[in-house]
């Protein structure tokens, strides 16, 4: 198996790369990422979300299945109300460090048209 360095650990291309690109590809959405965002400040239900964010239920809901899919939130219930929650703080850092890469002036279209080829497993 390929190994590619990064960091203190090696990631194996076959076995470690996939499940990071499944993670970049579950955030690589604006909708989720606000999700994600507002559930770095504490716990929220879908009601919460859906008021807060300007979305429709289904939206969220949605949204959250792929979110908890990834492991990224999970919920915990209380009565008949579920409240989400972050299961990985630490993917604030990660977005924040994706918020000080400068912006280029371009649209970044050779990734998208790069993307749009790239056969799927």
């Amino acid at each position: 198996m390929t190994r590619l360095l990064t960091g203190r650990r090696r990631l194996g291309i076959d076995g470690d790369i996939a499940r990071t690109v499944a993670l970049f590809r579950s955030l690589a959405d604006e909708t989720r990422l606000r999700i994600v965002a507002r559930l770095a400040a504490g716990e929220a239900r879908v009601v919460d979300l859906t008021g807060e964010l300007g979305l429709a239920q289904s939206t969220v809901s949605n949204h959250l299945a792929c979110l908890r899919d990834r492991g990224l939130v999970d919920f915990r219930t209380e009565g008949q109300q579920s409240f989400y929650a972050l299961t990985r703080p630490e993917l604030m850092d990660l977005l924040q460090a994706a918020e000080g890469v400068p912006p280029r002036p371009e649209p970044p279209l050779r990734c998208a048209l790069l993307t749009a080829r790239t056969p799927q497993r």
